[in-house]
């Protein structure tokens, strides 16, 4: 009788304490985050919340480190198999379906405001009986002149999308190039040319940030476009913010991976952590793609 097992061998990790740390980590960094939004919103002390946000932080990229040091290092032992690699690939494909679902969320409310409840409110549609409510509200896009102006101002202007956003659309879209050479250099196996575009990714995915705080700057201290300024500027704050959180991820995740390059890891064969980073880059990349036209022109 044959001793041979039919199956592949699938690697087992030994007991950690890391999923319970990580378990930990994303809730203090979550409900320190929460508490310090209501705690400014209340206008009361921070430094309790604030404090909490930043434990949760430290320990969330401490965790990190640990676990995919030690990824890292079962891999480079041989100890994965190809049916486990096809389980990372699995798990960063449904990773990024979660994150198209979590924007297609946003992206969505910004319609239903747009389309449904701003022409509502002005009398529009099935439901325009809502305009008794504010009967001299005039529906419009972007939204200048809220229903409720004295509580919630609308904004003096809107921001220019020939200026700052067209910028970052051409950084982060040549960011996209750059990494899709890198990803052809390491595949030649020239590692000068993987280095030096790696790093002109993360330079153009630093480059958008700068330029994107930039942007924040000029909205809230010369256009009135704050949280504050009525639906649309919750809208945009919450798509480009959001959008940001997810380029500055990128950015580490790309930073990590060239100094991994540095370290001489990867081969043309074997480099699933550098297509990961190349998968949601191109992501991150799209996504803006719809803001810049969905949020800055139409």
């Amino acid at each position: 009788m044959s001793t041979e097992r039919s199956h592949e061998e699938y690697y087992v990790p030994a007991q950690s304490w890391l999923p319970i740390f990580m378990a930990t980590a994303l809730f203090l960094t979550v409900f320190g985050a929460g508490s310090w939004i209501n705690d400014m919103t209340a206008q009361v002390g921070t430094g309790t919340s604030r404090a909490i946000f930043i434990a949760g932080a430290l320990l969330l990229a401490g965790t990190m480190y640990a676990w995919f040091s030690k990824v890292i290092r079962e891999n480079h032992a041989g100890m994965y198999s190809p049916q486990l690699n096809r389980s990372f690939v699995w798990g960063m494909g449904w990773f990024i379906f979660s994150e198209v679902m979590f924007f297609a969320a946003f992206f969505g409310a910004l319609y239903y405001v747009r389309n449904l409840a701003v022409p509502w409110l002005g009398g529009e549609g099935e439901k325009g009986i809502s305009n008794l409510l504010w009967p001299n509200f005039e529906a419009t896009w972007p939204l200048m002149n809220t229903p409720d102006s004295e509580q919630f101002p609308g904004p003096k202007e809107i921001i220019d999308p020939m200026h700052l956003p067209l910028l970052n659309t051409i950084l982060l879209l040549s960011s996209s190039v750059t990494v899709h050479f890198a990803h052809t250099a390491l595949k030649k196996e020239n590692r000068q040319k993987l280095k030096m575009w790696l790093g002109l990714t993360i330079l153009l995915g630093i480059a958008f940030l700068f330029f994107q705080v930039e942007e924040y700057i000029e909205a809230y201290q010369q256009l009135g476009l704050t949280l504050e300024a009525g639906i649309y500027g919750s809208t945009f704050f919450m798509l480009t913010g959001f959008h940001g959180m997810h380029v500055t991820l990128g950015a580490i995740i790309l930073t990590v991976i060239w100094l991994r390059v540095m370290k001489g890891h990867f081969t043309p064969e074997k480099h699933f952590a550098f297509e990961a980073a190349a998968w949601y880059w191109h992501f991150v990349d799209v996504v803006w793609v719809g803001l810049y036209v969905f949020v800055y022109w139409m």
